[in-house]
């Protein structure tokens, strides 16, 4: 999705895009509380995004849509190998790979991570940027769609405001290359923590 769709829809604002390297592999980590959220990401970053995105997502015309536009499903009930291959081949081509470190939707505060985020990170070498969307969660508190300005209800309300703020990019590791489990553990304590920093500043600059 472009930012023109998203801007005849909402009225995204995006703070520091420029912080997203203009070149070479990348991973941007955003939270997650609406099915929005990736979309937003998608038309409003400055590089495109390929988004490791839930296999029951891809139904019907989506699936080629989201086929067409380099986005990759994965099996969140297994470990998924060919979504693993696939997402560090964005990265080898020095590509930008969006993940969900939460893994499903949820506060969207970033309380809970996956492992999977730190993995792609020390196995690439790529520095994450983090990303905090607001506003996508927001509910006018009107069971009638067309009242509450929504085109569907589940979406927030229609030229309401959504925040895209992105953090400076950083890395994990200790520039030994190693993913033990031990590794993979601290560089989530390490990531976790740069990524609820990140949102609370976002909210404190959108006074969210």
């Amino acid at each position: 999705m472009g930012i023109g769709i998203m801007h005849s829809l909402w009225r995204p604002r995006v703070l520091g895009a420029w912080r997203v390297p203009a070149a070479g592999p990348v991973i941007l980590a955003v939270n997650h509380a609406h099915n929005i959220d990736g979309p937003m990401v998608m038309g409003t970053a400055p590089r495109p995004v390929h988004f490791l995105i839930k296999q029951e997502a891809f139904v019907g015309p989506l699936d080629p849509f989201l086929t067409g536009i380099g986005q990759l499903k994965v099996d969140r009930a297994s470990a998924d190998r060919t979504a693993v291959t696939n997402a560090l081949a964005v990265l080898e081509n020095s590509g930008v790979l969006g993940i969900f470190p939460e893994g499903t939707r949820g506060e969207g505060d970033f309380s809970s991570i996956r492992g999977g985020l730190a993995y792609f990170a020390l196995r690439s070498g790529a520095p994450i940027v983090p990303v905090a969307v607001l506003g996508t969660a927001d509910r006018d508190g009107r069971e009638d769609g067309a009242k509450g300005g929504r085109l569907i209800r589940a979406l927030p309300p229609l030229r309401s405001r959504v925040d895209v703020a992105f953090g400076d990019a950083f890395t994990v590791g200790d520039g030994s290359g190693r993913r033990t489990r031990q590794a993979l553990d601290d560089a989530t304590v390490r990531i976790q923590e740069r990524l609820t920093a990140h949102l609370e500043n976002a909210k404190r600059l959108t006074g969210r």
